[in-house]
Protein backbone atom coordinates (compact mmCIF):
# COMPACT_ATOMS: atom_id res chain seq x y z
CA UNK A 1 0.00 0.00 0.00
CA UNK A 2 2.87 2.39 0.80
CA UNK A 3 4.46 1.61 -2.57
CA UNK A 4 1.22 2.46 -4.42
CA UNK A 5 0.88 5.71 -2.50
CA UNK A 6 4.50 6.66 -3.28
CA UNK A 7 3.99 5.90 -6.97
CA UNK A 8 0.87 8.07 -7.03
CA UNK A 9 2.72 10.94 -5.32
CA UNK A 10 5.62 10.67 -7.76
CA UNK A 11 3.20 10.65 -10.72
CA UNK A 12 1.42 13.75 -9.41
CA UNK A 13 4.73 15.54 -8.84
CA UNK A 14 5.88 14.64 -12.35
CA UNK A 15 2.67 16.01 -13.87
CA UNK A 16 2.93 19.29 -11.96
CA UNK A 17 6.60 19.95 -12.68
CA UNK A 18 6.33 20.81 -16.40
CA UNK A 19 3.44 23.20 -15.83
CA UNK A 20 5.35 24.98 -13.07
CA UNK A 21 8.40 25.32 -15.31
CA UNK A 22 6.33 26.67 -18.19
CA UNK A 23 4.49 29.10 -15.94
CA UNK A 24 7.72 30.66 -14.66
CA UNK A 25 7.90 33.60 -17.03
CA UNK A 26 6.52 34.89 -20.27
CA UNK A 27 8.31 37.48 -22.32
CA UNK A 28 5.03 38.53 -23.94
CA UNK A 29 5.07 41.80 -21.98
CA UNK A 30 8.13 42.94 -23.95
CA UNK A 31 7.83 44.05 -27.57
CA UNK A 32 10.45 41.78 -29.16
CA UNK A 33 10.02 43.55 -32.51
CA UNK A 34 11.35 46.88 -31.16
CA UNK A 35 14.59 48.01 -29.58
CA UNK A 36 15.06 51.26 -27.67
CA UNK A 37 18.35 52.84 -26.63
CA UNK A 38 18.25 54.63 -23.28
CA UNK A 39 20.91 56.97 -21.90
CA UNK A 40 20.64 57.68 -18.22
CA UNK A 41 21.90 57.43 -14.68
CA UNK A 42 21.65 54.30 -12.56
CA UNK A 43 19.35 54.91 -9.61
CA UNK A 44 19.56 51.36 -8.28
CA UNK A 45 20.98 47.99 -9.34
CA UNK A 46 18.83 45.34 -7.64
CA UNK A 47 20.67 42.01 -7.51
CA UNK A 48 17.69 39.85 -6.47
CA UNK A 49 16.06 36.56 -7.40
CA UNK A 50 14.43 35.66 -9.65
CA UNK A 51 15.55 38.59 -11.85
CA UNK A 52 18.03 41.45 -11.57
CA UNK A 53 16.70 44.96 -12.26
CA UNK A 54 18.35 48.22 -13.25
CA UNK A 55 16.41 51.29 -12.14
CA UNK A 56 17.46 53.98 -14.60
CA UNK A 57 16.75 57.72 -14.55
CA UNK A 58 16.30 59.00 -18.11
CA UNK A 59 15.71 62.65 -19.05
CA UNK A 60 12.48 63.17 -21.01
CA UNK A 61 11.97 65.84 -23.70
CA UNK A 62 11.26 68.52 -21.08
CA UNK A 63 14.42 67.65 -19.12
CA UNK A 64 12.67 65.94 -16.20
CA UNK A 65 13.85 62.55 -14.92
CA UNK A 66 11.69 59.53 -15.74
CA UNK A 67 12.39 56.24 -13.98
CA UNK A 68 12.71 53.13 -16.13
CA UNK A 69 12.75 49.59 -14.76
CA UNK A 70 14.95 47.29 -16.86
CA UNK A 71 14.61 43.56 -16.26
CA UNK A 72 17.58 41.27 -16.66
CA UNK A 73 18.03 37.54 -16.19
CA UNK A 74 18.76 35.81 -12.87
CA UNK A 75 21.77 36.67 -10.70
CA UNK A 76 23.13 33.15 -11.33
CA UNK A 77 23.13 33.62 -15.11
CA UNK A 78 24.66 37.08 -14.86
CA UNK A 79 27.37 35.86 -12.48
CA UNK A 80 28.40 33.21 -15.01
CA UNK A 81 29.24 35.94 -17.53
CA UNK A 82 31.06 38.12 -15.02
CA UNK A 83 28.42 40.43 -13.55
CA UNK A 84 28.57 41.10 -9.81
CA UNK A 85 26.30 42.96 -7.38
CA UNK A 86 28.63 45.96 -7.70
CA UNK A 87 28.92 45.98 -11.50
CA UNK A 88 26.65 49.03 -11.65
CA UNK A 89 26.44 51.65 -8.93
CA UNK A 90 24.01 54.49 -8.29
CA UNK A 91 25.20 57.51 -10.24
CA UNK A 92 26.82 55.52 -13.07
CA UNK A 93 26.03 56.93 -16.50
CA UNK A 94 25.05 54.12 -18.86
CA UNK A 95 23.53 53.48 -22.26
CA UNK A 96 21.21 50.46 -22.40
CA UNK A 97 19.55 48.74 -25.34
CA UNK A 98 16.23 47.14 -24.42
CA UNK A 99 13.05 45.59 -25.76
CA UNK A 100 10.41 48.03 -24.43
CA UNK A 101 7.21 47.10 -22.63
CA UNK A 102 4.24 46.49 -24.95
CA UNK A 103 1.93 48.63 -22.81
CA UNK A 104 4.16 51.71 -22.99
CA UNK A 105 5.18 51.67 -19.32
CA UNK A 106 8.75 52.90 -18.75
CA UNK A 107 10.49 49.55 -18.65
CA UNK A 108 11.91 46.77 -20.74
CA UNK A 109 14.08 43.72 -21.16
CA UNK A 110 17.86 44.26 -21.11
CA UNK A 111 19.70 43.36 -24.31
CA UNK A 112 23.09 45.10 -24.03
CA UNK A 113 24.73 48.16 -22.61
CA UNK A 114 27.68 50.45 -22.22
CA UNK A 115 28.84 51.54 -18.78
CA UNK A 116 31.20 54.25 -17.59
CA UNK A 117 34.21 52.14 -18.65
CA UNK A 118 32.92 50.79 -21.98
CA UNK A 119 30.81 47.78 -22.98
CA UNK A 120 29.21 46.07 -19.99
CA UNK A 121 30.32 42.53 -19.20
CA UNK A 122 28.39 40.06 -21.33
CA UNK A 123 27.43 42.70 -23.90
CA UNK A 124 28.61 42.30 -27.48
CA UNK A 125 31.90 44.07 -28.07
CA UNK A 126 32.89 45.93 -31.23
CA UNK A 127 33.31 42.66 -33.14
CA UNK A 128 30.29 40.95 -31.58
CA UNK A 129 32.40 39.36 -28.86
CA UNK A 130 31.40 39.51 -25.19
CA UNK A 131 33.90 40.73 -22.63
Amino acid sequence: MIRVRNCILIAIAAMLTPSAALAHHSFAMFDQSKTVTLQGTVKDFRWTNPHVFIQLLVKNDSGADEEWSIEMTSPEHLARVGWRPGTLKPGDNVTLVIHPMRDGVNGGQYLSGTGPDGPLIGSPGPKGEGK
